[in-house]
């Protein structure tokens, strides 16, 4: 009953994306505990921890900690500039059509990851949403002064 009033949930505050300021508090962080709390809530350990071991943690279904609002900054902004945008996407900002790793694990269906992907976008920022790193990447250019000041993240 409760993922069912989840999913009725995601659906009706789509639209509001467009029409509200969303925010960490009201919109993502319940959704985030839903959706993500499992493999990244307060059982996980913190980045640098992760990323020494992260085969091992891998194994026990279990991502780098990003159980607040400060911590999911990290794989917004910076230090992994874009990690969240870059797991999270469906594919069609990306260039490759390929979703990010965790996209699936957005919704049940499509139609529910649509819905809590866009709430995602419209909380980092429609024209904030891209997946380039800190660094320069292969062919992709670093994330710009300019880019970084489209990222809206109320809290």
């Amino acid at each position: 009953m409760k993922l069912k009033s989840l999913m009725f949930a995601a659906a009706l505050t789509a639209p509001l994306a467009q029409a509200e300021s969303i925010t960490y508090s009201k919109q993502i962080q319940p959704l985030w505990q839903a959706r993500c709390a499992t493999c990244h809530g307060n059982t996980s350990v913190y980045w640098g921890q992760w990323q020494q071991n992260k085969d091992a943690y891998k194994k026990q279904n279990k991502g780098p900690r990003m159980d607040s609002y400060a911590e999911l900054l990290h794989f917004i902004g910076w230090p992994q500039t874009g990690s969240l945008m870059r797991q999270l996407d469906d594919g069609q900002s990306n260039g490759k059509g390929k979703p990010g790793g965790m996209y699936q694990h957005l919704g049940n269906d499509e139609a529910e990851r649509q819905a809590n992907l866009q709430l995602f976008k419209a909380w980092v920022g429609e024209d904030a949403w891209s997946g380039k790193h800190w660094q320069p990447k292969k062919d992709q250019p670093a994330i710009s002064k300019q880019e970084l000041d489209r990222l809206k993240l109320a809290y």
